[in-house]
């Protein structure tokens, strides 16, 4: 029997323990488990021989700094928001949108240098691994550019208030948004010198 007196409260004021975030947390340790797992299986694969030595494409460099950027205009989107400058934050979020798009076209960019030099995902494992691991994080970032393709919409033809609601849902994008960041830095990091 639920109490009629008691309703559900959305001014938490420490938006860690809202159950969205702490949701999001668990999301986001599954999908470093799921990566985990992966690297594991590529430097066990990788240690059983015929492993093909290539270099990683030049643009993936672009793509990092363009990833870090992004996270970069997101923490100031999130900084206007709570100062109330909406100009601010409707521009920090179209520029993490953008930005956003642009490291995903600069990965198939990388993909295609890659297949044009003959290394392909059926080929050699060491294709397969790059193309599965860098093509896992784009789905994920793609997940996280129609979350933030809402949050854009809402701020530049919605109407912004200051809520708390509104609070945990940029929260909530920008874990995600600079996890996916620190993900990608790591599996460049790793690619780059395991090859």
């Amino acid at each position: 029997m639920v109490r009629q007196d008691i309703k559900y409260r959305d001014d938490f004021r420490g938006a860690q323990f809202h159950p969205h975030v702490f949701l999001m947390w668990l999301g986001l340790v599954s999908i470093a488990m799921l990566f985990a797992g992966l690297i594991s299986a590529y430097i066990v694969r990788q240690s059983a021989g015929n492993w093909l030595e290539f270099p990683l494409p030049g643009i993936f460099i672009y793509s990092t700094l363009t990833i870090v950027v992004s996270s970069a205009t997101l923490a100031w989107a999130y900084r206007s928001y709570l100062r109330g400058w909406q100009r601010s934050y409707r521009q920090g979020l179209f520029l993490t949108f953008l930005l956003g798009v642009a490291f995903l076209v600069m990965q198939y960019l990388g993909w295609t240098a890659l297949y044009q030099r003959g290394i392909g995902i059926s080929g050699n494992p060491a294709g397969s691994f790059l193309y599965v691991l860098t093509g896992l994080h784009a789905l994920h970032l793609i997940g996280g550019l129609f979350a933030l393709a809402v949050i854009v919409y809402q701020a530049w033809w919605g109407h912004v208030q200051m809520s708390q609601r509104q609070v945990i849902r940029l929260k909530i994008i920008s874990y995600y948004w600079h996890f996916l960041m620190i993900l990608w830095i790591i599996l460049y990091g790793f690619l780059y010198f395991t090859r």
